[in-house]
């Protein structure tokens, strides 16, 4: 197996992981932040703010890996 086979095989599953990835950690947090506002309604703002936050943070690594596929997939 060549450099160029190997590439284009790893990339598509480099990208399908970080998807992945990217979903349990979303799940994982909005269901954290959920339950925590309903525990605690008076601080749903800061909890809702800080979600957010940590949201974006998430997918911006599961951006950063889709560009990099991009980038990648010149060189095959």
């Amino acid at each position: 197996m060549d450099f160029h086979s190997a590439l284009g095989l790893s990339l598509p599953l480099g990208v399908g992981i970080a998807a992945l990835g990217s979903g349990i950690g979303l799940g994982k947090a909005v269901g954290a932040a959920m339950e925590a506002m309903s525990r605690q309604p008076e601080i749903q703002g800061k909890i809702q703010l800080s979600m957010i936050i940590g949201a974006a943070f998430i997918e911006a690594l599961t951006i950063y890996a889709l560009v990099t596929v991009f980038l990648l997939m010149g060189k095959i």
